[in-house]
């Protein structure tokens, strides 16, 4: 960081801290920050903007032995982290004579998981659904109806 001021003729007083960095402009701890991942997800939710370029990029590289054994479950590891960051499972009870309209918001990935409830004529339903989804598909399934609607993550899938 030194460096990079230096090299961009700009003076500062430098204060390192570890976690949430974002709270450190709110906390009064600091003016400006230095985050060290490209989203901005957290500096948007804090009320921050990002200015200028970044200061470094970089990515990550998978480097495994040609053939390696492990190569291929490794990797099925991997994409199921990154699959599971993008999809919500989505459980609520519905009337069965609207499961047909209700599974249609919620197709899942192959087809939602249907069980009869012990009530008649209710039916449980779970469905992953893109999380970016989930509050418009929540309220959906609600004005249709449906009732005990709960949204779990998942950290972790196959598909």
């Amino acid at each position: 960081m030194e460096r990079y001021l230096a090299e961009n003729n700009l003076k500062a007083d430098i204060v390192r801290l570890d976690g949430a960095v974002e709270n450190a402009v709110r906390l009064g701890v600091a003016d400006i920050i230095a985050d060290v991942v490209e989203t901005g997800t957290t500096l948007r939710q804090a009320g921050l903007v990002t200015v200028g370029e970044p200061i470094l990029r970089s990515s990550a590289i998978l480097i495994g032995r040609a053939g390696g054994s492990n190569s291929a479950q490794l990797m099925r590891r991997l994409q199921g982290v990154l699959v599971a960051r993008g999809y919500v499972m989505l459980a609520y009870d519905v009337r069965a004579d609207l499961l047909e309209n209700a599974t249609a918001l919620t197709p899942g990935i192959e087809s939602p998981t249907v069980s009869p409830l012990h009530r008649e004529g209710w039916v449980a339903v779970q469905a992953m659904v893109l999380r970016q989804d989930v509050h418009r598909i929540m309220d959906e399934l609600y004005e249709l109806g449906a009732r005990a609607i709960l949204v779990t993550d998942i950290s972790n899938c196959r598909l």
